[in-house]
């Protein structure tokens, strides 16, 4: 298999410091300084490899350096520096040295061939370099074209949800009190979830469809203290590590505290005057670890395992703990009870 190429490196094969430095410096002084910054480069490598093995190769370390140049600063900046490798190899490498004079017999025909071996290098590096350029232009195109796609996606989406929230939202009040009214009032509170996870889709540092954990469960425990109305004596507490997860089972999750948080604000402290509630997301191993737990008047082993044989909402929770890739224990006590739900990683 194949190493995936790291971004960095996908950035270093775009670079074109002409066009990177034109606000401190013109085009043709970038490719000159750059070009003798190669050549001096190639100068000091010969000097490297003329105390192990003198002499040898006069012209081959000009090549790297001539590539060097031509990839990063243009076709300019690479000719630049093959004539001055050329020059130095010319003038200190081939005998008689420190001399421009004619050198040997076959010297000549051989700097030809330098040169055309040269020209042909600078060639290739400018027309990959063009390609690049050209690859990197498209691909800009394309993530400006799906950044304004997905805006307009994400516009759409929450006029959406927003106008599901407000119908289900004018049927609780005309409802009233009663059965009714409270059903409308958690499908309202599941619909603000779900939106909620989707404002976290486009936006942070998490990845393109994923939702950063820690910021969409702190906005969902505050938004739930504000719609529970939550008397004073009555406290909701929320900690969570960053986590980027897939949007549907950040759904999940988030609906999973929304149920429970619910439960435990209305049949915790009936006969209680106060009392906390918190919320902790944390990570555990390879997976995560949701915890709900209240210190209110707790459940018996009876009422937890007629829970079991359900009701709506703890049909709910099940399905969505599934679809979170879950599993999910409750212990209650005198104490309180906590909800536990071990996610895979």
């Amino acid at each position: 298999m194949n190493a995936p190429v790291s971004p960095r490196m996908g950035r270093i094969g775009e670079l074109d410091l002409p066009a990177r430095l034109a606000p401190y410096a013109p085009a043709w002084l970038t490719q000159l300084l750059f070009a003798l910054l190669c050549a001096a480069a190639g100068v000091v490598a010969r000097l490297i490899v003329d105390i192990f093995a003198p002499g040898a190769g006069p012209f081959a370390l000009g090549y790297p350096a001539v590539l060097v140049a031509a990839l990063f600063a243009r076709w300019q900046s690479g000719a630049l520096a093959a004539l001055l490798t050329l020059l130095h190899s010319w003038y200190f490498l081939l005998a008689p040295v420190n001399s421009f004079y004619p050198k040997g017999p076959g010297d000549g025909s051989r700097l030809l061939v330098i040169v055309i071996a040269y020209v042909i290098m600078i060639a290739v590096a400018e027309t990959f370099r063009r390609a690049v350029r050209r690859a990197a232009t498209e691909r800009d195109r394309q993530i400006a074209e799906r950044d304004l796609f997905l805006e307009e996606f994400d516009h759409r989406v929450k006029n959406n949800f927003t106008l599901v929230a407000s119908l289900l939202d004018m049927q609780r009040r005309r409802a009233g009190d009663g059965e009714t009214a409270e059903a409308l009032a958690s499908a309202l509170a599941r619909v603000e979830s779900i939106a909620r996870a989707h404002r976290h889709l486009y936006r942070g540092t998490a990845a393109p469809g994923t939702v950063d954990m820690a910021t969409y469960i702190h906005e969902l425990c505050t938004a739930l203290e504000e719609a529970l109305f939550l008397r004073g004596a009555i406290t909701l507490t929320c900690t969570a590590d960053h986590a980027a997860l897939p949007r549907d089972r950040a759904v999940s999750i988030g609906l999973i505290v929304n149920e429970l948080v619910t439960n435990a604000a209305k049949h915790a402290f009936d006969d209680r005057d106060g009392g906390a509630i918190k919320v902790a997301f944390e990570t555990r191993g390879p997976g995560w670890r949701l915890t709900v737990a209240d210190n209110g008047a707790g459940m018996s082993p009876v009422a937890i395992a007629a829970r079991r044989g359900g009701g709506l909402g703890h049909r709910l929770v099940e399905g969505f703990v599934r679809q979170a890739r879950g599993t999910i224990r409750t212990e209650s006590g005198p104490e309180g009870t906590v909800v536990t739900v071990d996610l895979e990683g």
